[in-house]
Formats: structure tokens, sequence, C-alpha cells
């Protein structure tokens, strides 16, 4: 069965990081575009960023250039999001999602697979 599961969401001070987390159970992220999207209630999931099968292509959303990082370890089946100098506007759920090889994106339906997402709240 193939399965995407994200980690380490959780409730963060504005100014605070967090590093997101995704592995894969039934098959292997190595071969794949991975994309991190993040939804608020009552509005679109939006593309934050993705990275292509080989790390070597990166793209980020306006709204977090600078301050999130992607990132992939394919040894170890898992890809990061490193978000730092997190702010308000960045609560949401994350998801991760999969991609065949080349077809990373911020539009939705590039995407295969989807996990079932980490909250992320940052508040005082």
């Amino acid at each position: 069965q193939v399965q995407l599961v994200e980690s380490g969401g959780g409730l963060v001070q504005p100014g605070g990081s967090l590093r997101l987390s995704c592995t894969a159970s039934g098959f292997n992220l190595a071969w794949r575009d991975i994309g991190w999207f993040r939804q608020v209630p009552g509005k679109e999931r939006e593309g934050v960023s993705y990275i292509s099968a080989s790390g070597g292509r990166t793209a980020y959303a306006d709204s977090v250039k600078g301050r999130f990082t992607i990132s992939r370890d394919s040894a170890n089946n898992m890809v990061y999001l490193q978000m730092n100098s997190l702010e308000p506007e960045d609560t949401a759920v994350y998801y991760c999602a999969a991609a065949s090889w080349g077809r990373g994106s911020f539009r939705e339906y590039d995407y295969t697979y989807w996990g079932q997402g980490t909250q992320v709240t940052v508040s005082s």
C-alpha cells in the first residue's frame, strides 16, 4: 500500500522554526519529485515548495522564499521542509505529495500521492 506520512508539525511562536519530514511506505521517494503544499480552512491548497528527484532543482512560493528550505535524503527515503522565521500567516495544514520524475510543480494535479497532513500553528 502506497502511503506518504508527514511529521514535525506543532505549535511555535512567531520567529521560531520547525522542520517537517515526509516519508513513504510502499514506494521509493528517490524516483519522485516531491512537493509541499499547505491549506488553511476555507482556502484553496497552495504550493509551498518542491524538489526534483535528483535534488538538483528546487522552487519556493514567494511567500516563503528565503525562510523555508526543502531538501531530501534519498538514502533514507525522506524529504524535509525546514521552516524558519515563521509567521502567523504560515499557520496551516502542511501536506507532502509525490509526482512522477520531472513533474514537480505548484499544481496539485501533477501529484499522484498525498499524505494526510500535519498541522503547523504559529502563535504567541
